[in-house]
């Protein structure tokens, strides 16, 4: 009976002791301090390609000039070398219009420039003759700007002569297959006429097409032996021709001269085949590198000045003739590692610049240059050769580094 009595003692004061354990337990997370919920910080933000300094966190228009906003996505970590690393996809890097070229050895003597004028290439151009005389019934090509191409229908023509010339090509062949006399050279009557039929115009096509159907037509089409962008055009519907008169010119647009004068004591300084840059103020001030062809050994009478004529290629046709243009002539042969001057940013710690590294992404760099001219700065430290700098859409870069981490500071304590 006092074994009984004993555990029961001692399970009450289990069960009390376990109690207050459990009210001390409670009482003590109470006490404690609530943990502040962490915010997870977005990882991409919506900007302008044209005002960089609008950051949105949603899709939508720019409130400054109306166009799309571009997705940006900012580099994961925060820390070390990767502090300004900026990451961005193919998509984004044409939408932001980001361009990059390559530091390397380039003149930095100081440039004068000169204001020409894009002329079509006269190396290029073309003209279609008519092969032969007779009335031009229906014209097919009639604006100057149309592009044609080899084997294409520039007019039909009604003439006498090329009717007679297809009845002797067809009257040999249809005396092949009846006569068949052995005094005659039937292939050869056949040829002569058939080369007299491509002389004057007519496409092995159209020769096989005219024995197949054994008649003659009253009206032959003309085919275009040349191709390009039409200049000229010398005939209308209803004109007769003439063995030898021209009836449309040809450029090809895809190669253009642009001429300008230069005083004579500095052509010495040139010759053909020399490079210089052309800048056109109607596509933004966009520089492509023309290859000077001619200098007129003759100077102007009036004004005792030389021509100068450079090539420029034009594979997506946006210069045309007419365009104003602005060539860069150096006065002084200095080479150096040069980075282009439209690469360097500038402010009050310095110039910068941002390459494009070789995963794909872009940092900061700072540098030291010298004085240069306006297309090309010499580099004195933080740059080698061989590498990426960005020429263009820098400074949304530059825009996007300050939003990812909150201020500009990060940057000064980038090494040269």
């Amino acid at each position: 009976m006092n074994n009984r009595i004993k555990q029961y003692i001692w399970l009450k004061a289990f069960r009390l002791l376990a109690f207050s354990l459990l009210i001390a337990a409670l009482f003590a997370a109470c006490k404690q301090k609530p943990q502040p919920v962490t915010k997870t910080q977005s990882k991409a933000y919506y900007t302008c390609s044209m005002h960089p300094q609008i950051h949105e966190d949603h899709p939508g228009n720019c409130p400054i000039c109306g166009m799309k906003l571009i997705k940006v996505e900012l580099a994961g970590g925060n820390s070390g070398a990767d502090m300004n690393k900026i990451t961005l996809t193919a998509a984004q890097i044409q939408l932001a219009g980001i361009r990059t070229d390559t530091v390397r050895e380039e003149n930095v003597g100081l440039e004068k420039t000169l204001t020409g004028t894009v002329t079509t290439n006269e190396n290029t151009a073309s003209e279609l003759s008519a092969r032969i005389a007779g009335r031009i019934q229906q014209l097919f090509v009639k604006a100057v700007g149309e592009k044609i191409a080899v084997g294409q229908p520039v007019y039909s023509i009604y003439s006498e002569d090329l009717l007679e010339a297809e009845k002797e090509y067809l009257l040999a062949k249809q005396q092949q297959k009846v006569l068949h006399n052995p005094d005659v050279d039937y292939p050869q009557l056949i040829s002569a006429a058939e080369n007299k039929l491509q002389l004057w115009g007519l496409s092995p096509a159209q020769i096989r097409n005219l024995a197949a159907s054994e008649k003659v037509a009253a009206t032959t089409f003309v085919l275009s032996k040349i191709s390009g962008t039409v200049s000229d055009i010398t005939v209308h519907e209803g004109d007769y021709v003439t063995e030898g008169m021209s009836v449309l010119k040809t450029q090809a647009l895809n190669n253009l001269w642009v001429e300008a004068q230069l005083y004579a004591s500095e052509t010495a300084n040139y010759k053909v085949n020399d490079r210089l840059n052309v800048s056109f103020p109607d596509l933004g001030g966009q520089v492509i590198a023309g290859k000077i062809e001619f200098i007129n050994p003759e100077l102007s009478d009036a004004s005792k000045v030389d021509l100068i004529r450079l090539s420029v290629p034009n594979s997506q046709g946006l210069i045309r003739p007419g365009m104003m243009a602005y060539i860069s002539i150096a006065n002084g042969k200095q080479r150096s590692l040069a980075v282009p001057a439209a690469a360097v940013l500038t402010s009050g710690k310095g110039n910068m610049v941002w390459i494009k590294n070789s995963d794909g992404s872009f940092s900061p760099r700072m540098i030291k240059t010298g004085s240069g001219n306006p297309s090309y700065m010499p580099v004195l430290s933080g740059l080698n050769k061989g590498d990426i700098v960005v020429t263009g859409g820098a400074y949304l870069l530059n825009s996007e580094a300050i939003f990812k981490n909150g201020n500009d500071n990060s940057m000064s304590g980038m090494k040269m």
